[in-house]
This record gives structure tokens, sequence and C-alpha cells, in this order.
């Protein structure tokens, strides 16, 4: 399968929403620290109620390094499998991705005070364009860029995170977060192609 058939209409893709959902990271990064800490996720705030930090922690970024890497990382996502799903396609994999990695920290990661960052819920982007890959065809690029992936979770579970990453970074990586965006866009995109497969385009 060639590059042009996995990604069949990224020339039609919809820019202006990636380019606006760019801009409100950046946005939200530029009105200053004290918004990133009410926006943050924290574990004490949210178990004392203000559940909005759920959704908010992914949005808000420590530094301009950490927002550069992700909007990078959002960039090339976008570049390569904003065909594979529409709009709500998308916003439905983005919100499993927030899902299971909200789950993962409350259940699995009590010792967890605070995050912030879009890498999490980037990589359950990542996961699912590649399960659409997957589900149209096993070609040597296609099974090549998957192993990749799961190598890079692979090492980030038993090493750490990536040294060209850590190095830049003023916080410390929660990879664990980028394992469970990762399930959690799985098995977003897995019920996107059934509900495609039974029902037809479009998701």
């Amino acid at each position: 399968m060639s590059v042009d058939a996995r990604i069949p209409t990224t020339r039609n893709a919809n820019w202006r929403t990636a380019a606006g959902f760019g801009l409100l990271l950046v946005a939200l990064w530029l009105a200053g620290p004290g918004v990133t800490a009410w926006l943050r996720y924290e574990r004490v705030a949210v178990l004392g109620g203000q559940a909005w930090r759920l959704v908010s922690g992914h949005l808000v970024h420590a530094d301009a390094a950490h927002l550069a890497w992700n909007l990078a990382g959002a960039a090339l996502v976008w570049w390569l499998f904003a065909a594979e799903f529409n709009r709500r396609g998308w916003c439905l994999v983005m919100l499993a991705s927030t899902a299971a990695i909200d789950l993962g920290f409350i259940f699995l990661m009590p010792q967890l005070e605070w995050y912030v960052g879009f890498s999490g819920v980037l990589h359950g982007c990542m996961a699912a364009g590649l399960v659409a890959w997957l589900g149209r065809a096993q070609d040597p690029v296609t099974l090549a860029v998957a192993l990749i992936f799961a190598a890079k979770l692979g090492w980030e579970h038993f090493a750490g995170p990536l040294p060209f990453t850590s190095a830049t970074l003023a916080l410390p990586v929660v990879v664990e977060a980028h394992s469970f965006g990762a399930i959690g866009g799985a098995v977003a995109a897995l019920g996107l192609l059934h509900a495609r497969r039974r029902r037809g385009p479009p998701l």
C-alpha cells in the first residue's frame, strides 16, 4: 500500500480545526502560570469536586518547550492521520484518551499529585490512527510505524522517557499518561471502525 492510499484525503482534511485547537493551547499557555495552576490536573482538587481539571489539565503546559513538543507532535499526527476519522470521530478518540488517562491517574497512580500536558491524548490519537491504518492493510511501512510506536511505549514503560525529550523539559515526563492515552485511543478507534463497517462512513 502506498502512502497516498494510507492517507486518502489529507488535502481535504479540516486544517482549520487543528489550527484552532493549536491556538487554544498557545492561548492557555500565554494566559500565564496562574491559569495553568487553576486548570491543571490536581488529584486532591479533583477528588474535592473540581472535575473540570480532568479535561483542562490536558490543555495546559508547564513551559514553552513542553508546549512546542506537543504542538509538533500534534502537527505530525494530524498530517499522518487526519483523514482517518471525521471531526466527530476525532472528538470521540480524544475524549476516550482523556478518560483513560484520568482513570489511570485516579485508580492506578494515587501518588501523582498533579499533571499538565497534551502528550497523553496525543498518543491516543496516534494509536487511533495506526489502528485505522492496520485495519485497512498491513503493508511494510504501516507495520514499521506501528512497531516503532509500540517500541517507544515499551521503552518508556521499562526504561523511562526518551532521553532527547526529557533533556529538554523542566519537569518529569509522566510516561504512564502515554500508555493510558494509547489504550483509550485504540479502543475508541476499534469502536469507530466497527460502527463504520456496520453502517458505512462517516465516522
